[in-house]
């Protein structure tokens, strides 16, 4: 499955495994069942995320469900949850969500893609799933404010290039906008504000997909030390082992716990979600990225080829602690959270 699209350089995802999700109601979730999802709540949603995660799942999920889908039902106006919700449900629609300009934070002083009259102009770079994907939340400025606005990747006014990327099974495109149709999302003037938000949400459950991916990872490097012999003994024997094992095992730990923070807060709703999805996204970055290291050194020299699976584990954990924020810009946000609630 993941071989076939990392083989496959004409193939950005699995159109068979989307499929088999779409059957199975993944993709509405908790899609209301009004717009044609299953209405469930974001626990259950948590768990889906942690199984694609063990699989390193090829497919645009994370995009299209924890942004596109979870920013249309918090901010979205009911036409657009109405036009856009039941497609999503149904496997008909990708998302992406279209922010970074190139390097750096893109602040208000340096946003330069545009809308005008409802068109918006400018180039986004990279942007995940962006080759594959038939809607983009974008962030722009309006009459000098910033906005966060829908616009039909396959309509009229946009180009895309795709980009090589560490993780191809989770492609990158540069898009460039010229005169394409843009709808807002949300308040006038409230783009980053939203833009907050939905990466709150989406730092939950992306913590969950790291978390199945670490575990993995950790179940990958017992088999495989239970197994592998060296000098008359099993190399699980070994305390230099032991000691990699026993590492991953407690960093996985933290961010379960850290994980089930974030999962309690964002399907409650509580006030608690931003210190939450903080904690939760740089607990799982850590666990994730150290596990996909540690299980190719346990592997030893097997660990570096193509043909174990340890690189697909560690491509994922790299492109996922980058996908929704550096774990950096989370500590930043963590600090700064806890202050304001210090100082309260």
């Amino acid at each position: 499955m993941v071989r076939g699209v990392l083989d496959n350089a004409d193939r950005s995802f699995d159109e068979k495994l989307w499929k088999g999700v779409t059957e199975q109601g993944w993709l509405g979730a908790c899609i209301p069942e009004e717009h044609g999802g299953l209405g469930l709540g974001r626990v259950e949603l948590c768990a889906i995320a942690e199984e694609l995660g063990r699989a390193v799942a090829p497919i645009p999920f994370a995009s299209t469900v924890y942004v596109l889908a979870e920013g249309l039902m918090a901010y979205g106006s009911d036409a657009q949850k109405a036009s856009i919700l039941p497609r999503i449900a149904a496997g008909e629609v990708i998302g992406c969500l279209a922010t970074s300009e190139g390097p750096g934070v893109v602040g208000p002083a340096t946003l330069q893609c545009r809308v005008e009259g409802g068109k918006l102009s400018g180039t986004k770079i990279p942007v995940t799933d962006g080759d594959v994907a038939d809607i983009a939340l974008v962030l722009a400025s309006e009459g000098g404010r910033p906005g966060l606005f829908l616009v039909d990747l396959k309509g009229a006014g946009v180009s895309r290039e795709t980009l090589k990327s560490l993780e191809p099974t989770r492609g990158v495109a540069k898009i460039a906008f010229d005169g394409a149709p843009a709808e807002r999302v949300g308040d006038a003037g409230a783009g980053f504000e939203v833009v907050q938000g939905i990466l709150d949400r989406a730092a939950v459950l992306l913590a969950f997909e790291q978390l199945g991916g670490a575990d993995r990872c950790l179940e990958m490097a017992k088999e495989y030390a239970l197994g592998r012999y060296a000098f008359g003994r099993v190399i699980a024997g070994y305390q230099a082992i032991k000691h990699k094992l026993a590492d991953m095992y407690v960093k996985n730990e933290v961010a379960r716990s850290n994980a089930y923070y974030g999962a309690w807060a964002l399907n409650d709703g509580a006030p608690e979600l931003p210190v939450a999805a903080s904690a939760a996204r740089i607990a799982a970055s850590e666990a994730f990225w150290f596990a996909s290291k540690e299980n190719i050194q346990v592997h030893g020299g097997m660990g570096f080829t193509w043909d174990v699976d340890c690189h697909l584990y560690y491509r994922r954990s790299r492109q996922l602690s980058l996908v929704a924020g550096a774990p950096k810009v989370w500590k930043e946000r963590l600090v700064a959270e806890l202050e304001k609630k210090n100082a309260a």
